[in-house]
């Protein structure tokens, strides 16, 4: 009797490494399944690893310049933060690796596709919405929620002894077992000491970013083109590099934040499961994107539309973080936010240095700003006597309300 296929979300570490053993000792036939979408990884290792383990095949499917174009680009280009701090790095990247993996499991005739995700965290939640919202029919393993997995595995100590036990090589250690997901927009770091959220994170964790002590003593000022709140340009105007192309320009901004120690942050956030989890999280890149696209909006965006746009954005960090990608709200914000960016064009200029990405200067073909209107030294066609009933209107409902109640 032929034995059931499942695709395996595979990363290569601790624990997809154990589960593909274990999927193995269940009686599954395993395709391994790797997602290039900018993590540090030796793919090549990684393959043979899955391979020695017991893989029938490994999948390494290159998606970098989709991630940056299709996933990343538009959730910058709506501001969107979860919490007002988190620029979501792990959560942008769980769709784009789902959809490839049910395509797979299409293509070699899978029922079931299976994940790494803790039945604590989110990834769970986003890998599972997004299975099902694109192949209602797929059926699910996720070991982390079966309990025979769980009576054999009851943390990462287990993991590692039974890594150790079947000869799987692992990055891993007793010493050092942080969790970490790592792709183009950042890299997280969990677990260990970390899950005391008062004990501070050691400088040795870090890897994207130098620290900002350690930073340059000179700033870099660079340039970034939007065009309808995209970037199409970067330009460091200390050297005159400048790079257009989507992922290329990307990757540079990740340089340039690693380099000037930005985008680091270090917080305590609410899971969907309910938990609250602490993670350390370095974003370069997204970091500078974020403050310049912000910065151009400033200058180019309607004040009314902004606000709206504003009231959408952290629902829209939540259907993100959550995992409904794949949904129609979420296609619903997005027609919203593209709508938004129609005139979000122009350029604005960033002083990079120790740690911080600094706005200096903006200009755009779509500037609303009106220089005779704002100045202190021009009338300028404003009848500076209109704020004079301007400000009565708006005082009528105060000065009622102060008739009322009588407070000072």
């Amino acid at each position: 009797m032929a034995k059931e296929k499942v695709v395996l979300a595979y990363s290569g570490g601790l624990d997809t490494s154990v589960i593909l053993k274990w999927l193995l000792e269940q009686g599954y036939e395993v395709f391994a399944y790797m997602a290039d979408i900018g993590q540090d990884e030796d793919f090549q290792a990684a393959e043979q690893k899955a391979l020695k383990i017991g893989a029938s095949k490994v999948f390494i499917e290159d998606m970098k310049k989709e991630f940056v174009t299709d996933y990343i680009f538009p959730v910058f280009k709506s501001n969107t933060v979860y919490e007002g701090r988190y620029l979501l790095g792990t959560a942008i990247a769980r769709p784009i690796i789902a959809r490839k993996q049910i395509e797979i499991a299409k293509q070699v005739g899978a029922r079931y596709v299976s994940h790494g995700a803790t039945g604590k965290g989110n990834d769970q939640v986003r890998f599972e919405l997004s299975y099902y919202a694109l192949n209602p029919g797929i059926k699910v393993i996720a070991p982390w929620k079966n309990p025979d997995f769980l009576n054999a595995f009851q943390g990462r100590s287990d993991l590692l002894a039974y890594a150790e036990k079947h000869g799987i090589p692992t990055k891993q250690t007793a010493a050092k077992p942080y969790s970490e997901d790592d792709n183009l927009l950042h890299i997280s770091h969990e677990a260990g000491i970390l899950e005391d959220p008062g004990a501070v994170c050691d400088e040795s964790i870090y890897c994207r970013t130098v620290s900002p002590e350690k930073a340059p003593d000179t700033p870099t000022r660079i340039t970034i083109e939007f065009k309808n709140g995209i970037p199409v340009k970067v330009k460091n105007l200390e050297n005159g590099t400048e790079k257009t192309d989507a992922l290329d320009l990307f990757l540079y901004l990740n340089q340039l934040g690693s380099e000037n120690g930005i985008g680091r942050l270090d917080m305590v956030e609410n899971r969907f499961v309910g938990i609250k989890s602490r993670g350390v999280y370095e974003t370069p890149g997204g970091t500078i994107l974020h403050e310049a696209h912000k910065d151009i909006e400033g200058i180019a965006m309607d004040r009314e539309v902004m606000r709206l746009r504003d009231m959408l954005a952290p629902r829209l960090g939540e259907l993100v973080y959550y995992g409904f990608w794949f949904s129609p709200e979420m296609e619903f914000l997005m027609a919203a936010i593209d709508k938004s960016q129609e005139l979000i064009d122009g350029e604005v200029t960033l002083k990079l240095f120790k740690g911080v990405a600094y706005p200096i200067s903006r200009t755009s073909p779509s500037s609303l700003y009106n220089q005779n209107l704002s100045s202190m030294d021009i009338t300028g066609g404003y009848n500076q006597e209109d704020a004079e009933g301007f400000i009565r209107v708006n005082a009528i409902r105060l000065m009622a309300h102060r008739d009322i109640t009588g407070r000072n």
